[in-house]
C-alpha cells in the first residue's frame, strides 16, 4: 500500500475543510505547533507547481486530496487541471483522466524543447516545421519561418482536431 494510500475520507473529513469554490483546504486540528486550527493547509513546491499537503510525514497532493474529499474515494487516474494552473485546486477545475488525456492538455512545451513552445521543432535548414500528433500518428502542418508561427499553426490544428482532454 502507497503512503498516499493511507489517507481516507473519514480522516481528512477530520483534519481539513476543503472549500470547493477556492481550492484551499484550512485545518480543522493543529497539526504542529506552528500550525493553528483555520490556517491555511498546504504550500506551493515550487519545482513542480503543485500544492502540498503534508501530515503526519506524509505530503499529499492537494488536488488528489480534493477529489478524495469530495467523492471520498482516490482518484482512479491523474487529476488534470483544466486551465493549466497546477496550483488552481478549485473542484470545477479538476478532472480524473487516463495520462493521455492528461497529456493533451499541456499549456508549456518540455523543458527540453528546442524552441520553448508546443509543436513548433527546428529544422535544419533554420525555418521551423509544426507538427501534431493524433492516433499515435505524426502530421506535419507545414513549415514556418519563425517558432511563433509554428505553434500558431499547431494551435490551430489543435482546436480543429478533436483532441480528448484539451483545452486550448
Amino acid at each position: 500500500m502507497s503512503k498516499a494510500r493511507r489517507m481516507t475520507q473519514e480522516l481528512l473529513l477530520q483534519i481539513l475543510r476543503y472549500e470547493p469554490e477556492t481550492g484551499k483546504f484550512l485545518w480543522l486540528v493543529r497539526p504542529s505547533s506552528k500550525r493553528r486550527i483555520g490556517d491555511q493547509a498546504g504550500h506551493l513546491e515550487k519545482a513542480l507547481g503543485y500544492v502540498v499537503v503534508r501530515f503526519q510525514g506524509t505530503s499529499y497532493m492537494a488536488h488528489r486530496l480534493a477529489w478524495l474529499y469530495v467523492h471520498g474515494r482516490w482518484p482512479d487516474g491523474l487529476i488534470d487541471h483544466k486551465n493549466g494552473d497546477r496550483a488552481d485546486n478549485r473542484f470545477d477545475n479538476l478532472r480524473d483522466v487516463a495520462h493521455r488525456v492528461n497529456m493533451q492538455n499541456l499549456r508549456k512545451a518540455f523543458v527540453s524543447s528546442k524552441t520553448g513552445l508546443l509543436g513548433a521543432s527546428p529544422l535544419k535548414d533554420g525555418r521551423f516545421g509544426a507538427f501534431i500528433k493524433r492516433d499515435g500518428k505524426s502530421k506535419n502542418l507545414g513549415t514556418f519561418d519563425t517558432p511563433e508561427l509554428a505553434h500558431a499553426a499547431y494551435v490551430a490544428a489543435k482546436r480543429v482536431i478533436h483532441h480528448e482532454g484539451n483545452t486550448l
